[in-house]
C-alpha cells in the first residue's frame, strides 16, 4: 500500500500543512483501537481531500464509506456555508465514535451519517452533487459511480481511494480476487467513460481524481 520510500513520506508530511488536533487525536485512536487502521485517509491523504474540497468550495458533498470519519472531517472544511456532507457506511459499530469525533471537530451541523447499503441508499439522494468520495467495498466501485454521475453537477469531481490496490492491479492475470479486478475494471471504465475526464495520483493506494465535463 506504501509506494513511497517511508523517509520521503514523513518528509512530504512534514512540508504539507499540519492535521488539526483533532485529526491528530482521532489518527491515534483509531490505530490504537480500531481494526484494520491502515483504512484511514492519514495525514498527506486527509490533507489533500482538504485541500480538493477547499478549491471546489462543495455545497454538497457524499462520501461512500466513513470508517471513522476523519476523512469526512477533511472533506468539510472546504464546504460552502450551509453546506453538507452525507457520509455513507454500512457498520452500524463505529456511528457513537464517529459522532463523537465529529462533535469534537465542529461538524455535527453540517455533517449527517447514514447507516446501511450505500447501493440502497443513493438513489434517495435528491439535491445534486459537487464532490463524491468513494472508499468502500472495492467490487461496487464501477455501481457506485453509475449512480453518482448522473446526480453530479457538470464541474463536479468524483474522488476515488484504492485505485492502485497495492500494486495487484499491474498483473490481473495473477491476482484474479475480485477487489483486484473489479478495481481494474473500474480503472478501465472511467478512463473510456466520454462525460469524465480524470487523473490517477499514485497518492498511498492510488486516488483517481475524476472530473465530469
Amino acid at each position: 500500500m506504501e509506494f513511497l520510500d517511508p523517509k520521503l513520506n514523513l518528509y512530504a508530511e512534514q512540508f504539507s500543512s499540519d492535521e488539526t488536533e483533532v485529526l491528530k487525536q482521532l489518527n491515534r485512536e483509531t490505530n490504537a483501537k480500531v481494526l484494520s487502521p491502515r483504512m484511514l485517509s492519514g495525514h498527506l491523504q486527509g490533507r489533500i481531500l482538504s485541500m480538493l474540497s477547499k478549491m471546489i468550495r462543495p455545497k454538497y458533498i457524499l462520501e461512500i464509506g466513513t470508517y471513522t470519519g476523519y476523512s469526512a472531517i477533511c472533506l468539510s472544511e472546504g464546504l460552502q456555508e450551509n453546506g453538507k456532507i452525507i457520509s455513507m457506511d454500512i457498520n452500524e459499530e463505529l456511528e457513537s465514535f464517529i459522532l463523537g469525533y465529529w462533535s469534537k471537530a465542529g461538524i455535527n451541523n453540517k455533517a449527517e451519517l447514514k447507516i446501511g447499503n450505500a447501493l440502497n441508499l443513493i438513489p434517495q439522494i435528491d439535491h445534486p452533487l459537487d464532490l463524491v468520495f468513494i472508499d468502500a467495498d472495492k467490487e461496487n466501485y464501477s455501481n457506485y459511480f453509475d449512480l453518482v454521475i448522473d446526480k453530479l453537477n457538470s464541474g463536479g469531481i468524483i474522488i476515488a481511494d484504492n485505485v492502485l490496490w497495492s500494486g495487484k492491479v499491474l498483473d490481473t492475470e495473477k491476482h484474479t480476487d475480485k477487489e483486484t479486478t473489479s478495481i481494474h475494471s473500474f480503472n478501465q471504465k472511467i478512463k473510456n467513460d466520454p462525460r469524465v475526464e480524470n487523473i490517477l495520483l499514485p497518492v498511498r493506494d492510488g486516488l483517481n481524481v475524476i472530473r465530469k465535463r
